[in-house]
């Protein structure tokens, strides 16, 4: 299933991605708790497919770790995490991920680019939790699935003590290109305002900017601002929420948005412009779920959010595209899908509605989660 509008993880992945368990997480069946509030049915609904995913996730195997963001997030968000998923399927989907993660080896040391995080064991490699290495050149990290893995651990509760950041910000060097950008993996031609994004979040939360140069990758997102102050994916391309919200949060976490947002009231207003109802990601779109985070996110990073945003328009927008089974949709009347649902409620909590929690919106994590990870040594580094 291929949605135009889903991210990185946020704005990670154009493709819908599938959580399809097997080995270790197959016999570890999810804890369906009947939650008393009106987001218990929402719950359930990240939950189910935390277990089961229906056949059209199939074709995202590769993608496994960023749906698991998805709907871990959702629940996350939902305060519904710990009475969903047992302290045992926390250990053994931390260990799911850890196996995920590809160290240096003879044969492919970290300068090939190989290392950081993949997606699922799609590969081939064995589940190997404390090591796992690249069993051939086409198995390596992928920038998103790195982003997504770490910021699944700190969910969890995870220290990140297994993380092998020197070897991931090694390989990331080998990932920017000389205009800045950033592609997934080694030798790909895909390069976008995506992928730097991802360098940057998995840069900052270890604490550790060897692997991207920062000038190019300012001078890139500069490049990208269109004639009308929004952002596209790259030079001369057309503005779009997504790629705004990733030029953005990237301005952010490089703690560079002063010099980069060369028009903040120009960028606003074109930000402002997407809201009809909800939020739009293109001119002459319709309004669409995901967008209540991607815009309504840049917009809170610039300090407009508040001031300006019809938050009860965007309320009445979401509640069109909310399931009776759970979760959102894409539009009103379409079927939900994990992207759309834990965008809308990420949408959402910026907009303010009760019993969701505040999130720090370049990261795409609740401030819970954020202040976890500022007990540890990289969010203390930083």
């Amino acid at each position: 299933m291929l949605c135009r509008c889903a991210p990185l993880a946020g704005y990670a992945c154009w493709l819908l991605t599938l959580w399809y368990c097997y080995g270790t997480l197959a016999v570890l069946p999810v804890k369906m708790a009947d939650l008393p509030d009106e987001r218990g049915i929402d719950a359930k609904y990240f939950a189910k497919n935390l277990r089961l995913l229906p056949h059209l996730y199939l074709a995202g195997d590769t993608n496994r770790m960023t749906l698991g963001y998805f709907c871990i997030g959702g629940l996350d968000l939902l305060g519904a995490l710990d009475a969903n998923i047992t302290p045992d399927q926390k250990r053994a989907w931390i260990d799911w991920i850890y196996a995920q993660q590809v160290h240096p080896s003879d044969k492919f040391p970290a300068g090939s680019g190989l290392c950081g995080f993949r997606g699922s064991p799609f590969s081939g490699a064995p589940h190997d939790p404390q090591h796992s290495t690249a069993v051939h050149e086409g198995d390596g990290g992928h920038l998103t699935m790195t982003y997504t893995a770490l910021v699944l651990l700190l969910m969890l509760g995870d220290d990140l003590a297994r993380v092998n950041a020197d070897a991931i910000v090694t390989s990331m060097r080998c990932l920017q290109s000389e205009d800045g950008c950033f592609s997934p993996t080694v030798g790909s031609d895909e390069r976008d305002m995506r992928f730097l994004y991802c360098a940057c979040v998995v840069s900052y939360l270890l604490s550790d900017w060897r692997g991207m140069d920062k000038a190019k990758a300012l001078a890139y997102i500069k490049a990208s601002r269109a004639f009308d102050f929004g952002y596209g994916q790259g030079p001369g391309r057309e503005s779009h929420g997504g790629s705004t919200y990733c030029a953005i949060a990237s301005l952010w976490l490089m703690g560079l948005v002063d010099e980069g947002v060369e028009n903040k009231d120009r960028t606003i207003a074109w930000l402002l412009s997407r809201q009809e109802s909800g939020f739009q990601g293109r001119i002459n779109k319709p309004p669409d779920t995901c967008y209540a985070f991607w815009v309504g996110a840049a917009l809170e990073m610039l300090d407009a959010y508040k001031s300006f945003v019809d938050t009860d328009a965007v309320k009445a927008f979401m509640a069109t595209t909310h399931s009776s089974y759970g979760g959102y949709g894409k539009l009103p009347g379409a079927y939900p899908d994990v992207m759309h649902s834990y965008m809308g409620f990420a949408g959402l909590a910026i907009a303010g509605a009760s019993g969701l929690p505040k999130i720090v919106v370049a990261l795409g994590i609740t401030c819970t989660v954020f202040d976890f990870w500022k007990t540890l040594s990289t969010g203390k580094a930083v």
